[in-house]
């Protein structure tokens, strides 16, 4: 999975509101910084069909510089 927009991230991890405001907390710096912490692509295995993430993990597209239109690709290999 792929995003097309260098202010934009994407990454895994848990959907806990906690959670959630210290990520944003610590975000606290240029777009295009922030952008290249994140990260624009991850690796998903897939396993009958299905994304094998944990329990509660959830993907997040992570906007950094206000909204705008973005592209996601999505690419299975196998």
């Amino acid at each position: 999975m792929e995003i097309i927009g260098v202010t934009t991230g994407i990454t895994i991890n848990e959907n806990e509101s906690r959670l959630l405001e210290d990520f944003e907390k610590a975000l606290d710096s240029n777009a295009h910084i922030r952008s290249i912490l994140i990260g624009a692509s991850e690796t998903i295995p897939v396993h009958e069909g299905k994304l094998q993430l944990g329990t509660w993990q959830r993907i997040f597209l992570v906007e950094l510089d206000g909204p705008g239109s973005r592209s996601v690709v999505v690419q299975v290999v196998g």
